[in-house]
């Protein structure tokens, strides 16, 4: 994957922060003109809002099927007023959010024998997908820091996807790598 440039990085960081603002000031949202071809290709992407440092919403895409640009907005507008964990974020918190967009790789099968197996090629520097019974959750690589230990990050992902915290065990698993990049808080205030 190639890296980003510090104006795509900065472009798609307003373009979240613009999607979360239109919807306080009941607007449409108009994107920039001459957007880098880069953000107009289909891409993935995961959109995290924290508060104060702890998790506030999160909603992203697995699979690249619309333009990256629009998909971060889409996803920002959905993590700070659709994440069903929280209650729709309120105009008073903007001065402590902090917006987190993670670009996802292309996902890719995780191919195992068996339980130890899965355990020793588990890359904590991956995110991972699991998918059992028509059931289907991820989590991002930024949560193998609250996780560290491999069981019991994969316990927490099969309860994620409504499944019981053994489940995992013969569940199919994809992993892919994303580049993360996050604003101040503060980021969100409206300018006046």
């Amino acid at each position: 994957m190639k890296k980003m440039t510090k104006e795509e990085k900065a472009l798609l960081l307003n373009i979240a922060r613009e999607a979360i603002l239109c919807q306080f000031k009941n607007q449409k949202m108009s994107f920039p003109k001459n957007l880098p071809e880069r953000l107009k290709e289909k891409g993935a992407a995961f959109v995290t809002l924290k508060k104060d440092g702890a998790l506030r919403g999160c909603i992203g895409s697995l699979e690249a099927k619309k333009p990256l640009f629009l998909d971060v907005a889409i996803n920002a507008n959905l993590a700070a007023f659709s994440d069903p964990r929280f209650l729709p974020l309120s105009f008073s918190e903007l001065p402590k959010i902090t917006i987190e967009i993670s670009v996802l790789t292309p996902s890719r099968p995780l191919v195992y024998k068996d339980k130890d197996d899965l355990l020793r090629k588990l890359d904590t520097n991956l995110g991972v997908i699991l998918e059992k019974n028509g059931r289907k959750a991820t989590f991002l690589p930024q949560v193998w820091e609250e996780l560290p230990q491999k069981t019991l990050f994969l316990e927490e992902l099969a309860l994620k996807a409504g499944l019981g915290k053994d489940d995992w065990q013969g569940a199919n698993f994809a992993v892919y790598e994303v580049e993360k990049f996050a604003s101040q808080p503060g980021f969100l205030v409206l300018d006046t």
